[in-house]
């Protein structure tokens, strides 16, 4: 076969191997998103349980990389601490091993069933959960045929002249080898395919054990590099905890390729075939990472802080912004319309400016940010007024129906974005206050909860104003979904609040009105958000008017 052919169907076979690994992430991500986040950001209490919660995520999205994104955002966001963050993530890196160990099986007769299982699933039924379930199977199909591929690509490669010359090189310089492979892993964004192509090549007899150990330990290096780059816009929050998994990755590597460069130890007890080998050396690494790590945690987060100290706050800056209300168009509907919707989008997002940092400050509340905070709700205040007298002028000219009805449905979505600012000023905030006068804190438990219910009104509020730009059905349903869902973490909070009091819990004694107000508050914006979805479902006939069962007459009843 021609080299360049060769290399065609490696490629592609690497490429395929990518997508598939990508479309099992997201399809796990749409189908139990929402209740794997929750599930992690509960896990916080215990390194041990974090770093299990992170475990599962990381096998169920066949990624390391999305949890320790997933996990950095939460601390961002202040729903999860950076020492929970970085177990969770810890648990990931051994998680996606326990995955590569899964897909090295082989499976191939399994191909043509989860194929046409996965086409049936996604093709002939209309539920989201449906189709995402054979979106999944579709997903690990791919995964299993790119690595037939990736065999067969490779096989013409045994019979190579070149091949000799540049396995005996590789064998002798070991940290050539990890280098390229870490780069290659950090070009790939996938330890899992990086790992999965070495185990391939291994398998086929065309790479030896001796030269794949090196690269091995290269692509957990380059595994620590591709969340750190990728979240590279975060505030330094959340790039402590990826920074803390790559120092304490990256030196467990450095140490491993020093012991293989220095006496070049034998890999027989790790199993029969090359292969297995390979994937036993790749699942104890992240296994010894996930246990010696644990205990260094906070003395490398605080390192990582020395790195990365928090940016200096402006002293009282003033806060500049350029309307998106085009006075230039209030003649013409439809422009008008949307310019409303891009300054509905804004006050969208000015409501998340006070919506995400509260939790922190019902955590440690602080007269400063509690007043920095009403100062935003003065500016959601002023939005609203601008959108509703923007749009009461628009309403003075010649709209057609659908154009009235939009600008009502602006005006609602902007009156119940107030209404959050509201709830956020006049209820959370004075709750952060009762809080430090009284001096107590919420129970671990109790405050585990008001975490979950805070990240999934944070990321409802995104789904929400994605929701409002796009229109969606598909992702309107799944906002709607989760009113449901908060209400029943609503009543699970208030069940185990009062199992706690009846326990004779101190701390819950102590807050409860506190933690009760909070539930409900969290519970009430959720709602005020979901109404976004409300009209793009009705137009559908997806949503029923009123959940009252039709009124029967006496008749009917007897």
């Amino acid at each position: 076969m021609h080299p360049l052919i060769l290399l065609l169907h490696l490629a592609a076979a690497v490429m395929l191997l990518l997508w598939a690994v990508r479309m099992v992430r997201t399809g796990m991500e749409r189908a139990l998103g929402a209740s794997l986040r929750d599930w992690l950001c509960r896990a916080e209490g215990s390194t041990i349980a974090a770093a299990g919660a992170g475990l599962t995520l990381a096998v169920l999205f066949q990624s390391a990389t999305a949890v320790g994104i997933l996990s950095a955002g939460f601390v961002a966001g202040g729903s999860l601490s950076a020492g929970g963050a970085l177990a969770a993530v810890l648990g990931a890196d051994f998680g996606s091993a326990l995955v590569v160990r899964l897909l090295a099986f082989d499976l191939s007769e399994l191909v043509p069933v989860l194929l046409l299982s996965g086409a049936v699933l996604f093709l002939k039924f209309e539920r989201r959960g449906i189709r995402q379930a054979g979106r999944i199977v579709l997903g690990v199909a791919f995964v299993l045929l790119s690595l037939q591929m990736i065999g067969e690509a490779t096989e013409p490669l045994r019979e190579s002249a070149l091949l000799p010359s540049v396995i005996r090189h590789l064998q002798g310089d070991p940290l050539t080898a990890f280098v390229v492979v870490a780069l290659l892993t950090w070009g790939m964004h996938s330890s899992v395919a990086m790992v999965l192509v070495i185990v391939a090549l291994t398998q086929k007899g065309v790479l030896p054990v001796q030269a794949a150990v090196p690269m091995v330990l290269g692509a957990n290096f380059g595994a620590g590099l591709i969340a750190l780059w990728l979240a590279r816009a975060m505030p330094p929050a959340a790039l402590r905890v990826l920074l803390g998994n790559l120092i304490l990755r990256g030196a467990l590597a450095v140490v491993a390729l020093a012991v293989v460069m220095a006496i070049a130890p034998g890999l027989s007890w790790l199993g029969a075939r090359p292969e297995v080998q390979i994937v036993h050396l790749h699942l104890l690494f992240n296994l010894g990472l996930m246990v010696m790590a644990a205990p260094l945690v906070l003395p490398v987060l605080r390192l990582c802080a020395l790195a990365l100290p928090d940016p200096a706050q402006p002293q009282d800056a003033p806060r500049v912004r350029r309307s998106a209300l085009d006075r230039s168009v209030i003649d013409q509907p439809a422009l008008a319309l949307a310019s409303a919707k891009r300054e509905l989008l804004t006050m969208g997002e000015t409501v998340e400016e006070m919506l995400v940092p509260v939790i922190e400050v019902l955590a440690n509340p602080n007269a400063g940010r509690i007043a920095a905070l009403n100062a935003i709700e003065v500016e959601v205040n002023a939005l609203h007024n601008a959108i509703k007298l923007y749009v009461a002028e628009v309403n003075r000219h010649d709209l057609t129906g659908a154009e009235t009805l939009r600008g009502i449905e602006l005006t609602d979505f902007a009156i119940n974005l107030e209404r959050v600012g509201d709830i956020v000023a006049k209820t959370l905030l004075p709750l952060a206050e009762d809080k430090a006068r009284l001096g107590v804190r919420f129970s671990d438990e109790g405050w585990a909860e008001l975490r979950g219910m805070h990240a999934r009104v944070r990321a409802n509020l995104q789904l929400a104003l994605n929701v409002l730009v796009s229109g969606d059905a598909g992702s309107a349903q799944a906002l709607m979904c989760e009113k449901e869902a908060m209400r029943r973490l609503e009543r699970e909070s208030q069940d185990q609040h009062f199992s706690r009091l009846a326990r004779g819990n101190a701390d819950s004694l102590a807050t409860s009105n506190l933690h009760l107000e909070a539930v409900r508050a969290f519970k009430e914006v959720n709602s005020l958000l979901v109404t976004v979805a409300h009209p793009i479902l009705a137009e559908r006939g997806l949503i029923l008017q009123s959940r009252l069962a039709p009124v029967r007459t006496p008749e009917q009843i007897g």
